[in-house]
């Protein structure tokens, strides 16, 4: 009689796997979690950029003005910069005068705040036929994750000056 060489695995086998499987996973989650706050915080950033971008071509383009500003709905202006926002074109006047061309959704874990050189919250920004804001002012967009680490680069602030162009900077957390 013939023995069958075909074996199985132990119990002691099996558990030995599970066991360096979970450490392996222990070790790369937190590296995993950073990674996806960074693609989070870069992609919002990009489509924040993106969206004044072409609110201001869309302004000099038409020369009857267009803009950005938080929207709840995507419909109409109003509600927090967290909520999403829209781009309107076709006036310097927010929807429902102007027409929406551009809806983006709110971002979860993430806080996204405008505010003047003043620091008074803004909720809007409009810009004239020549690219620039109607109110002549600067506003100041500041994009972070809700649970920034300490001394992480985490930080972006969007400024946009008087003449309408924007830059970016990256900061520490707090």
């Amino acid at each position: 009689m013939q023995r069958n060489s075909a074996a199985g695995v132990s119990l002691i086998e099996l558990l030995v796997t599970v066991a360096v499987v979970a450490i392996l996973l222990a070790i790369a989650f937190p590296n995993f979690e950073g990674s996806m706050r960074r693609n989070r915080l870069a992609t919002t950033t990009n489509e924040l950029l993106g969206s004044v971008a072409l609110a201001r071509s869309e302004a000099i383009r038409n020369t009857r003005g267009a803009g950005i500003c938080a929207s709840a709905d995507g419909l109409a202006c109003g509600g927090d910069w967290n909520d999403g926002w829209l781009v309107w074109t076709d006036g310097v006047d927010p929807p429902p005068t102007g027409t929406v061309i551009r809806v983006v959704d709110a971002h979860p874990r993430l806080e996204l705040v405008a505010a003047d050189a003043g620091g008074a919250g803004v909720s809007e920004v409009a810009f004239d036929y020549r690219g620039r804001p109607t109110d002549f002012a600067s506003t100041v967009f500041t994009l972070q994750p809700d649970a920034c680490p300490s001394g992480q680069e985490l930080v972006r602030t969007l400024t946009i000056n008087i003449s309408g162009q924007m830059v970016n900077q990256r900061e520490a957390c707090p």
